[in-house]
């Protein structure tokens, strides 16, 4: 409980920060553009990158390159596994967005590909019709609330991020995950701590082997990788937050998951 009473103090204390304004439309723009969100951290920041980048060529990459040369049907049924769990992040944000009708229709759409499609291996919703599924979190829900993102920052093995998001994403540890609320905070007797972190990990290693070859073009031909990187992350999360695909031209996919470089 205590531990709770703090996560919540600090993602409050952040958005008070972060935020100046409402959630005018076009402030929620300008807030989030990428030219906007200052590097305040960049010394440390720089640091945090240059480990990530050798824990990939450690650990990721690797098995990412093992990963890919599985056959097609099993690599798409586990992302469409992983999609399905994310969803139980994104109907809760639907509704604090005020997106009601998408809610339920991610609502029906978990209940099906984990019934019918196997705990989400086949995404059976799809074949039925259903709109496509985009992913939401609580970041983007602060950022229609107006709150700021604050400064860039890149946290060990996760990755690019800012202060806002960074911070909103305590939520899942206080019961804003369902996944994580079965496995990790609570003995449910079906499911283990290890298996929400083998769903992670399993998460990273499916975005590193989908985007294996542009990242690694990406670095070859990148004159500062930290730069690229950042830029190429900026821009995707402030697409994210107007639920638009017109901002850039480099990706595709709901979370980061084709950079295609052209």
């Amino acid at each position: 409980m205590f531990r709770k009473l703090i996560l919540i103090t600090t993602i409050i204390l952040f958005s008070a920060l972060s935020a100046n304004a409402g959630s005018d439309g076009e402030l929620i723009i300008k807030k989030n553009q990428p030219t906007e969100i200052k590097d305040c951290f960049e010394p440390l920041n720089r640091v945090t990158f240059s480990f990530n980048q050798a824990l990939d060529g450690i650990l990721f990459q690797p098995v990412a390159s093992a990963y890919r040369v599985l056959p097609s049907p099993v690599k798409t049924g586990v992302s469409n596994s992983l999609d399905n769990l994310s969803t139980l992040v994104t109907i809760p944000n639907n509704i604090l967005q005020g997106e009601l009708r998408k809610a339920g229709v991610n609502s029906g759409r978990f209940i099906i590909n984990t019934t019918v499609g196997i705990l989400g291996f086949i995404d059976v919703a799809q074949h039925l019709g259903f709109p496509e599924y985009e992913k939401e979190d609580y970041g983007q829900s602060l950022a229609t609330m107006g709150v700021g993102p604050g400064c860039y920052l890149v946290l060990p093995v996760l990755g690019p991020s800012t202060v806002r998001d960074a911070t909103a994403s305590a939520i899942n540890l206080i019961g804003g995950d369902a996944w994580y609320n079965v496995t990790v905070a609570n003995d449910t007797q079906h499911f283990t701590d290890f298996d929400y972190y083998a769903s992670r990990v399993t998460s990273g290693i499916d975005f590193r082997a989908k985007n294996y070859d542009a990242i690694e073009n990406l670095e070859k031909n990148s004159i500062d990788f930290y730069a690229s990187v950042k830029s190429l992350y900026l821009q995707d999360r402030q697409q994210k937050i107007l639920n638009t695909n017109k901002i850039i031209e480099t990706q595709d996919d709901s979370d980061w998951e084709e950079i295609e470089t052209q």
